[in-house]
């Protein structure tokens, strides 16, 4: 089995494989992590890389992502038709429908302003003010990569819907969703909220120290929740938090 795992606005396939590589590889399950496309087009991207995933796979897909990678994910595995997915993996979840006042768009939209206006330096000083050495440090390497076209980008994925609560209770695979206690960005009252909604999901928490000290904190806890709605039959009486 493959899975396919997208970043989130921002971030890359090297986050990707540092948070998933080791619990897929550890579940016998490979890895693909695309390369985000630059500027405005990283949604489209991304949905263009499952898209081609599919037609190359020999079975059902795994997808999933980090915040707006989820958001993506959930979106297109509900319009891939039956069969074609095995289960998802949704990590910190950010918004669902409209991202107009969610804490994770506002950050997006308030990044690619001062980027605009003051430059790379000046966004990653304005992350180390407020967010954990470690964090800054990681959106520092990845910001960098994305060059002068980071603004849309975050523009981007600042506008782009998440799933509706139809299109999350139409996903009837098994989903391993993962929410943070003290992320403000990602609330888990929204991994909360996703897990209530799909069938067959498992939520896992951890906390955001813990993901600072290993990122596979996030990895791990997406796989072990998929792999315990997958062996937990669907039903009325099941619990849908761990």
């Amino acid at each position: 089995m493959t899975a396919v795992l997208l970043p989130g606005s921002g971030s890359d396939d090297v986050f990707v494989r540092t948070a998933f590589a080791a619990p897929l590889r550890a579940a016998g399950v490979a890895l693909h992590a695309p390369v985000p496309r630059r500027g405005r087009d990283v949604v489209a991207g991304y949905r263009t890389a499952l898209d081609g995933a599919l037609d190359r796979a020999d079975g059902p897909l795994l997808v999933g992502g980090v915040s707006l990678g989820a958001h993506v994910a959930a979106r297109w595995a509900a319009r891939a038709g039956a069969g074609r997915v095995a289960g998802l993996l949704l990590v910190l979840p950010a918004w669902g429908d409209d991202p107009a006042a969610a804490p994770a768009a506002l950050a997006a939209r308030f990044t690619a302003v001062l980027m605009r206006r003051d430059g790379l330096d000046a966004a990653v000083a304005s992350a180390r003010s407020g967010a954990p050495a470690w964090l800054a440090d990681e959106l520092a390497r990845a910001w960098a990569g994305h060059g002068p076209a980071l603004p849309d980008a975050l523009d981007a994925a600042a506008t782009e819907p998440g799933p509706s609560p139809d299109e999350l209770r139409g996903l009837d695979v098994p989903a391993g969703v993962v929410g943070l206690s003290g992320d403000a960005v990602h609330p888990l009252a929204e991994a909360r909220r996703w897990a209530e909604l799909l069938p067959r999901a498992t939520l896992v928490t951890s906390t955001l120290d813990a993901f600072g000290a290993d990122p596979a904190v996030l990895g791990r806890a997406a796989v072990r929740g998929w792999a315990a709605a997958r062996d937990r039959e669907a039903g009325p009486d099941r619990d849908g938090a761990r």
